[in-house]
């Protein structure tokens, strides 16, 4: 009797030892699982800070167009080169803040934004034959406002990558990059331009 007593306390001994060894797992998986969720959700929230910017420049971008139209009509494939690239730059932006830890959305963006700095700037070139459109004083408020809004872009930028990079690393290390890898937190990627020629943000400047 006394064995079998002895016995029986032995297994309940090995089950509780195990039941705590599995409540441990299962605590620090929702633990690992909770601040992942809250580094992805500081990305989201990093992107929403760019995204109201970049909206508010391609808002901008059609009344430049307009504007430069009427005193640039043997420019007008320069000028459908802009509307293209910001067009294209928008649909980009739109499908990285359905998911802004979708890496390759985020490339996509990155390159979008590359061509438009560089139609921007061909337009820049074009407008220096155009005196009057330089002092004109709708394109130097459109372009005091493009200036103002491309430093906050570069502002809110810099704070994204760093959630991006913070998100990134709590993601690959060790536990976390198990519990990331079976609840697919994607690998975030930073909101750069490949080009080191197009890293300079898109200017317009007709004050000159």
């Amino acid at each position: 009797m006394i064995d079998t007593m002895l016995a029986l306390a032995a297994i309940a001994t090995v089950f509780i030892v195990i039941g705590g060894l599995i409540l441990v797992v299962i605590v620090a998986v929702i633990s690992i699982y909770n601040a992942l969720v809250a580094l992805r959700n500081r990305v989201k929230n990093a992107w929403a800070q760019i995204d109201v910017q970049l909206k508010r420049r391609y808002d901008l971008i059609p009344n430049l167009v307009e504007t430069a139209k009427g005193y640039m009509k043997h420019e007008a494939g320069t000028l459908e080169a802009v509307t293209a690239a910001r067009n294209q730059a928008l649909a980009a932006a739109k499908a990285v803040g359905l998911d802004p830890t979708d890496g390759a959305a985020m490339k996509t963006l990155s390159g979008a934004e590359g061509a438009l700095a560089g139609a921007l700037g061909s337009l820049n070139v074009a407008v220096e034959a155009y005196p009057d459109l330089k002092a004109s004083a709708n394109m130097m408020q459109v372009q005091e406002e493009l200036t103002s809004t491309e430093n906050k872009v570069a502002f809110s930028r810099q704070a994204y990558n760093d959630s991006v990079m913070v998100y990134n690393t709590k993601r690959e290390s060790f536990p976390s990059n198990i519990i990331a890898g079976m609840f697919n937190f994607n690998v975030a990627s930073s909101f750069e331009i490949e080009n080191a020629a197009e890293k300079e943000a898109p200017k317009v400047d007709f004050a000159t």
